[in-house]
């Protein structure tokens, strides 16, 4: 999930629940003016009226007659009753393609132009080769835009997915029908259906793609829509699963939008699930949708179950393994380092780890940025990689002319190089006091951590006590 969506949000919620903070019980008064904070957050975020009513209604009577719990506060208490009751009002829990059908299993993707739809099916398709294992077939039906043809093939092959051509002298019903045939014929799992989109919803557009989808007949049809027109999204979305027999929708450039009203909304609206995020322009930012974990984000819980995945899915296991070896015999060096570094930075950097961590959307970003000790991983790697091997292992060599050489190489300064010299004989001074049987019990301690699925070499994050969180506590208020 990307940071900047709900940053806006996360900050106003935070605020409001501190109204509740040294409360001895949830009284009537105290209740509401949670609530009034509550609904200024969300109005502030664009989510959509209808659904800021429902959803504090529902918060409202609950809270009233609200128990709490042993070991909670009020305020914690009030929390778990807005954690419940946002998470299914957007929509409970996530939900999966639904593949089950002799194949391919056809998947139509609809929206207007400009919500990102044939970069959204070229993502789609790379989630399900790569994650899913499945063999996919992509095909274009827009007959009105040349480009968007061109544009498929040319993210086809960029994902190195299969292309069926076509072009705009067809009938789409007779390019789908084609494509379906040739599916047949070369065994694909899936096969995806790029349609015409248009700037607004009018009644010639609905017209041709209701016949397009009686003919296709897909098992999905999904609707693409562009997060950052907030409520306007919604209820796009709306009109479309009027007219379609939507299965879900595809919320795309989350990753620029820090209300999060049209994530929050959709649901309730069009009563079809948001399947999923389009997280920024990389082939692979485009990650499923989870309810809980977006909420429990959203009230600054963090999301481990997300970051463990990420990390399952992106860390290479070897290396991991290898580097933790390494570490245990006093022999790890500055390329073990960047390879670490190199990882972090594929998984969105420091930054992006630390706000899926229990209780740091509670920290400001001052103190966040000192708790990174201004850790920049791409001047790090690119000050390693102006090294020679020889230095990497032997960092004691790198001296005035050796600096003023790597610095050049690597587009910074002495002082820089001296900060990384710095932080990684920290690091080794650190590995030295863990030598024998305390690194011992650490690696067993992180082998142990492979039945969460994590990569030998990394801590099991789920168990782990962060700042605010003592005790285990999962609210960091």
């Amino acid at each position: 999930m990307i940071v900047i969506m709900f940053d806006n949000l996360t900050e106003r919620l935070s605020n409001s629940f501190k109204t509740l903070q040294g409360k001895s019980k949830l009284s009537q008064s105290n209740i509401k003016e949670a609530i009034r904070e509550v609904r200024r957050a969300l109005l502030e975020a664009d989510v959509a009226l209808e659904v800021i009513k429902t959803f504090l209604d529902r918060v409202q009577e609950k809270a009233l007659g609200l128990k709490v719990g042993e070991g909670l506060s009020p305020s914690q208490a009030f929390i778990k009753l807005v954690e419940t009751e946002l998470t299914d009002i957007i929509g409970g829990e996530n939900k999966t393609l639904d593949l089950k059908t002799q194949p391919p299993a056809v998947v139509m993707v609809a929206g207007l132009q400009g919500a990102g739809k044939t970069t959204s099916i070229a993502k789609l398709a790379h989630y399900l080769k790569e994650r899913e294992n499945k063999k996919v077939l992509v095909v274009s039906a827009d007959v009105y835009r040349p480009a968007a043809i061109e544009q498929l093939e040319v993210l086809a092959k960029q994902v190195g997915i299969d292309f069926f051509p076509s072009n705009i002298d067809q009938k789409p019903e007779k390019i789908v029908a084609d494509a379906k045939r040739h599916a047949q014929k070369q065994f694909h799992d899936v096969l995806l259906v790029d349609t015409a989109g248009r700037l607004h919803v009018d009644s010639e557009m609905m017209d041709e793609i209701q016949a397009l989808q009686k003919q296709v007949n897909p098992i999905e049809t999904l609707f693409v829509v562009d997060s950052m027109t907030g409520q306007d999204a919604a209820h796009t979305a709306k009109a479309f699963a009027d007219a379609l027999p939507l299965t879900g929708v595809i919320l795309t450039k989350t990753d620029g939008d820090a209300r999060g009203g049209a994530a929050l909304s959709v649901r309730h609206i069009t009563g079809k699930p948001i399947k999923f995020l389009g997280v920024g322009e990389k082939i692979d930012a485009l990650e499923p949708f989870h309810p809980e974990r977006i909420v429990s984000r959203l009230l600054g819980m963090g999301d481990v179950l997300s970051l463990v995945e990420e990390i399952s899915r992106k860390v290479d296991h070897k290396k991991a393994e290898k580097s933790v070896q390494k570490m245990a015999k006093g022999q790890f060096d500055l390329s073990d380092m960047r390879d670490q570094l190199l990882q972090m930075e594929q998984m969105g950097g420091m930054e992006a780890l630390m706000d899926k961590m229990p209780g740091m959307g509670q920290i400001p970003q001052s103190v966040k940025n000192q708790m990174m000790g201004g850790v920049d991983t791409k001047r790090m790697v690119a000050i390693i990689n102006s090294m020679t091997p020889k230095e990497r292992s032997h960092t004691k060599l790198i001296k005035g002319s050796r600096k003023n050489r790597i610095a050049k190489g690597s587009g910074t300064g002495p002082q820089d190089v001296n900060k990384l010299l710095k932080q990684f004989d920290k690091m080794q001074k650190q590995m030295k006091k863990m030598g024998g049987g305390k690194m011992q019990k650490m690696m067993e301690k992180m082998a142990g951590a492979q039945g969460s699925k994590m990569p030998t070499g990394m801590p099991d994050l789920s168990k782990m006590k962060l700042p605010g969180m003592g005790g285990g506590n999962k609210f960091p208020f």
